[in-house]
């Protein structure tokens, strides 16, 4: 044990002295210069500026756009660029650049969540995120010494929607765009609404805060919302219906005012769909999509706004994916999320073979073009990186998985005349996502074990029998229900699950896990959630125009999960959960057709379920299998 600790303290001693020496190396070939630069309408933003000191030839720039600040402010007060793979930009001598959006922190004008592009400017009082970008661009090609002419911008998250505005600005010195887990569709995939179905915990603990008005220049950031309880799941069902949130909130902020009021698909939120404006990026500027398929928060951007590029823009446009939660590559640690092991560090090669390789060859002409595939995806399960020609690929067949009774699950179609499985759907006991008590939703919850949930009666289950061949799923897959409900709404949750045998051991335990180490965890039956997606029924035949069900009308309710990349190992099992509450990363559906943002506490009833899989009824799940 004395050696085990030994070689810990050795090689955490280690990691610190490097970092302490990167450190050291940027502060000391670096200046650090604060500038406000002016945009169009004569607003100016607050930017920071690390230039390299080396004058012996000329440098690429590198932007992120935040709204989460250029900290540490001071122009001798350098940000930490050591814990990823950013230090090596400054090994390479990029002039790096953060900048506060229009309205946020150090940054004059007003702030707009998810501004929407506008593609017909006519005036300079004519901005967006894409101008403001152009803007920023123009100004630092013009006055930084020692530039190259070439920019890129890149950005995870929020930073990765401003990423793509700036890839739509057509600016000629903007070659290499990379957006990282892009905000993307606000009420189809990404955050705060996931196919209509408000995403609560998520948006009441990002608004409470970020949301809150700033009336001028600062670098304080605002106040937390004192909750009555760290038990999130005890918070959300005490607090109630979604106005009672609203109620704790206030009057001053604008945009959860904005999501009260947008309900529906309607034009206020097209109007923000990203997708609908790609067309518009320029043939000279290269793009890069990167994004975890484990990720909570914005998974869907980064696949389907690659997609959108991929069919309406003529530019050079493509995609990586790995096993990561939001924002992981970035963290220096890949090897792992929650209990699922990954066999690398798969941020480390990101970094070396995708990211850096893509910058370096557009912005400073190294390396190759050809060096960085199409779609370069990592198979969760068989733990490989995987390079295709196109996503997905050519070699997937949709298959179909069908549903069966008592609680079988195969490729054959039912022949049964009758068969169906129901369970009741009571709002005042919904079904936790995940089995922990916990304050802040944990990341880890897209791949938890989910035997916690198998064992209730309002979670349907269905199993196939032990795999004897390899199963690898890539692309996105379709959930088939037909169903009857006894009310007028329900929601919709289908997880996809892969079974590990029975008799598989403890994990190890991952001494460099610093977020979630492993602690024995059985891992033999493990239910791994590969991916999970919720539905509100009312949105089934468009998201426009919602409508109530007839009560026990046999109804289909179709509709898209996601794309996947995953391994059943020959072995495994796939399971397939169906319930009607995911709480409380979802709101409750109150199963009554009304608007369930004002809904009170005394609509919420129960619904019975049913699920049919029979030979006029069968529900299924659409595979697309790697051939």
């Amino acid at each position: 044990m004395r050696t085990f600790l030994a070689l810990l303290f050795v090689s955490f001693f280690a990691g610190a002295t490097a970092q302490n020496a990167d450190s050291a190396w940027i502060r000391n070939n670096y200046t650090k210069k604060e500038i406000y630069i002016p945009m169009r309408d004569g607003v100016k933003l607050f930017t920071s500026v690390y230039i390299p000191n080396d004058n012996s030839e000329q440098h690429p720039v590198l932007i992120t756009r935040t709204p989460y600040s250029c900290y540490p402010y001071g122009e001798n007060v350098f940000r930490d660029f050591t814990h990823n793979h950013y230090k090596e930009y400054f090994k390479e001598h990029y002039i790096m650049v953060i900048q506060d959006v229009r309205g946020r922190w150090m940054s004059e004008g007003t702030y707009m969540d998810i501004r929407p592009f506008n593609p017909n400017k006519k005036t300079n009082k004519d901005i967006d995120e894409a101008s403001d970008a152009y803007d920023t661009i123009d100004w630092l090609i013009k006055n930084i010494k020692n530039n190259n002419g070439k920019v890129g911008v890149f950005g995870i998250s929020y930073p990765g929607f401003y990423s793509t505005m700036a890839a739509l600005s057509g600016h000629p010195a903007l070659v290499a765009v990379s957006p990282q887990a892009p905000v993307t569709e606000w009420f189809i995939g990404d955050d705060f609404h996931h196919n209509g179905a408000f995403m609560a915990m998520d948006a009441f603990g990002f608004y409470s805060g970020f949301g809150k008005p700033r009336p001028k220049p600062t670098t304080v950031g605002p106040e937390e919302f004192d909750y009555f309880s760290h038990d999130n799941y005890n918070f959300f069902l005490k607090t109630g219906a979604i106005s009672n949130l609203t109620k704790l909130l206030g009057d001053s902020i604008a945009f959860w005012k904005d999501l009260m009021a947008h309900p529906n698909y309607d034009a206020w939120w097209q109007a923000r769909n990203t997708r609908n404006f790609v067309q518009n990026i320029p043939s000279t500027c290269n793009t890069l999509f990167v994004g975890g398929l484990f990720d909570a928060e914005d998974c869907f951007g980064a696949w389907n706004a690659y997609g959108a590029t991929e069919k309406k823009a003529l530019n050079n446009n493509k995609i990586v994916m790995g096993p990561w939660y939001h924002g992981q590559w970035a963290s220096g640690d890949g090897t792992h999320l929650g209990n699922i092991q990954f066999g690398s560090n798969t941020a480390a090669w990101y970094a070396n073979n995708v990211e850096i390789p893509f910058f370096n060859y557009y912005l400073k002409g190294k390396g190759s073009a050809d060096d960085i595939a199409e779609a370069t995806i990592f198979i969760s399960g068989a733990n490989e990186w995987k390079k295709f020609k196109q996503w997905p690929p050519a070699r997937k067949k949709d298959i179909e998985l069908f549903l069966q009774n008592n609680g079988k699950l195969n490729w054959n179609k039912p022949t049964a005349t009758n068969g169906f499985t129901q369970y009741i759907s009571d709002p005042s006991k919904p079904v936790p996502y995940t089995e922990d008590v916990h304050f802040n939703r944990t990341r880890n919850y897209m791949t938890d074990d989910q035997r916690f949930a198998s064992r209730r009666t309002d979670v349907l289950v269905f199993e196939t029998d032990t795999l004897m061949d390899d199963v690898t799923v890539t692309g996105n897959i379709v959930a088939d229900l037909i169903t009857s409900i006894s009310t007028t709404d329900a929601d919709f949750v289908v997880k996809l699950i892969d079974v590990f045998p029975d008799h598989l051991s403890y994990n190890p335990v991952d001494i460099y896990a610093e977020q979630d180490p492993a602690s024995n965890y059985p891992m033999g039956g493990y239910q791994m959630l590969v991916h999970g997606e919720i539905f509100r029924g009312r949105y089934r035949n468009s998201y426009e125009k919602p409508e109530a069900f007839i009560p026990g009308k046999i109804t289909e309710v179709k509709y898209k999960l996601g794309d996947v990349a995953h391994m059943f190992k020959k072995g495994h099992r796939i399971m397939v959960q169906v319930q009607s509450s995911w709480f409380p990363i979802a709101d409750r559906n109150p199963q009554q057709f009304i608007d369930i943002y004002h809904a009170s506490d005394k609509d919420f009833i129960p619904s019975t379920i049913r699920i049919y899989h029979n030979a006029t009824g069968a529900s299924k799940l659409i595979l697309p299998v790697l051939q």
